[in-house]
């Protein structure tokens, strides 16, 4: 071991000392910087931060992004996105790394927006945003037309000159700004406000919204490719148009719109129809209704006049019918009168059987049979009359004194048995009577609402007798009133007491009285 060289005059430094004054000198040096490079190792951290990459060709250098600046960044930080970033360079004395802690992100160019807009499109399409069975039919004729676009400018006004010229309907606009860092977030909030309209409010719900901008560059139009805007649009339940650019302007509010206009005066037609149109319309198909039940009456009457030529006319019919009858007429006398020969045969052959001896026999024969049913009856009453006279005479011969008495004696028994078993049943209920009428007279003093009374307590009811039971439905100024075993008293909440009432000194409490026997029972 060799000692120390203490000769020179060079000041040793602590790693630390040095790390450090190397911080300060890059920080001071390069405290603003502006890089463009392409991004890789793109990780986002739990806690909110972000760790990148920046490189080129031939160089890389470390980055991050603190969690309170990255959602003031204008773009996602995304792999082998190409990017301008500013901030400032520093080191990490832990690992002797230099690194550039960004503020702002920016995308490079054309070529880098579009790339991060085809990733974004491709995401979206794959979670069904632009499917067609996803898409709502226009209404045929909107009442209310909801417009989303700037205030100023040409567009608005295309857009109301056009509705004004087709159909007489209300619109409402939606004042925005269409370009820069808060364009999508207001245009997404006007979309949303506008479907959670009610209908029959006080703000009508439209029936279709447009939402128009002029034309641009990719970078005006770049706040129409928003994510949140494009899932706001998705998710809506009115019916919308994009009208966002011109026709060969594409933005990614097109793809999930339900229709996309070329220009705003496009979505204007799109939205509303025709009014001199369908009135052109509505009176051709009234022609043509008047036209079709006229041929239909004609078609109609021509089937009943040919029906009409095959039935037989009236005359014929009736002609045919007095014909018939006339035959019949004359053939009804000599029919008539073979009927009465006929009948009175019959009634001579008939007539010729009835002699008196052949009509008195049934009378006779019904007298013999009365008067043998009259013999019989009177011997059976004469036999029943002797059986029920000699069965009475049995029974009177057992009724003697003895047997009457009998039932007298049982009752008696009876009585004398119940009296001895009904005093103890007597004195039983009375018993239970008792003590159910103290324990009924325990919980009437258990429940007495004025028991509490005697205690110091008051009972506060209003002026209709209702009681009050929590302080939070008094108001101030309310009416009260309080009370108390001897009487009740008059009061107002939050009143301002009198100075007879502020002098007078408070009254001593009384002394909590000794339990006794008699009152260990009110448990209240």
């Amino acid at each position: 071991m060799t000692d120390v060289d203490t000769d020179s005059n060079a000041k040793a430094y602590s790693v630390s000392e040095l790390a450090f004054a190397l911080k300060r000198t890059l920080e001071d040096a390069y405290g603003f910087v502006r890089l463009r490079a392409e991004l890789s190792k793109v990780t986002h951290h739990s806690n909110g931060h972000v760790y990148l990459t920046l490189k080129d060709d031939r160089a890389a250098i470390d980055g991050v992004v603190w969690k309170g600046s990255v959602r003031n960044l204008s773009v996602r930080p995304e792999q082998g996105l190409e990017v301008i970033v500013t901030g400032k360079i520093t080191t990490y004395p832990a690992g002797s790394r230099y690194q550039i802690v960004i503020e702002t992100m920016e995308a490079a160019g054309v070529g880098a927006l579009l790339a991060q807009l085809e990733r974004l499109k491709v995401k979206l399409q794959a979670e069904g945003l632009f499917e067609a069975s996803a898409k709502r039919a226009l209404p045929a004729l909107p009442a209310v037309v909801g417009v989303i676009t700037s205030p100023t400018g040409a567009v608005i006004r295309d857009i109301l000159h056009r509705i004004r010229d087709r159909w007489p309907c209300r619109v409402i606009v939606w004042p925005v700004v269409v370009q820069g860092e808060t364009a999508a977030a207001q245009v997404a909030n006007a979309i949303a406000r506008f479907n959670a309209l009610e209908p029959g409010g006080p703000v009508p719900r439209p029936d279709i919204i447009i939402v128009a901008r002029g034309g641009g560059s990719v970078e005006d139009l770049w706040a129409f490719n928003d994510e949140a805007l494009a899932r706001t649009v998705f998710a809506g339940t009115i019916p919308l148009i994009s009208a966002v650019g011109h026709e060969t302007d594409t933005t990614l509010i097109d793809f999930v719109s339900d229709r996309r206009a070329p220009t705003p005066t496009a979505a204007a037609e799109m939205a509303t129809p025709v009014l001199s149109e369908l009135r052109a319309g509505i009176a051709d198909l009234s022609a043509r209704l008047h036209r079709g039940g006229g041929r239909m009456v004609e078609d109609r009457r021509g089937r009943v006049q040919n029906a009409g030529r095959a039935l037989a006319r009236v005359p014929d019919l009736v002609e045919m019918a007095g014909q018939r009858f006339d035959l019949v007429a004359s053939r009804l006398g000599a029919g008539l009168a073979r009927n009465v020969a006929a009948h009175e045969t019959a009634l001579v052959r008939a007539g010729a059987r009835l002699t008196p001896m052949l009509l008195q026999q049934p009378q006779r024969i019904r007298a013999e049979r009365l008067k043998g049913v009259g013999e019989r009856l009177t011997a059976s009453l004469e036999r029943s009359v002797t059986l029920r006279r000699n069965e009475l005479n049995r029974v009177c011969a057992r009724l003697i004194p003895s047997l009457l008495q009998r039932p007298q004696q049982l009752q008696a028994d009876a009585l004398s048995r119940i009296a001895v078993r009904l005093r103890p049943a007597v004195d039983r209920g009375l018993e239970r009577a008792g003590e159910r009428l103290t324990s009924l007279g325990k919980l009437y003093a258990s429940v007495n609402p004025d028991a509490p009374l005697k205690r110091g307590f008051a009972r506060v009811e209003r002026p209709d007798r209702s009681l009050v039971r929590e302080g939070g439905s008094l108001v101030s100024g309310e009416s009260v009133r309080l009370i108390f075993a001897d009487q009740a008293r008059e009061a107002t909440i939050d009143g301002t007491p009198t100075s007879a009432a502020a002098a007078a000194p408070k009254p001593a409490r009384p002394a909590k009285p000794a339990a006794t026997p008699s009152a260990q029972g009110d448990l209240f």
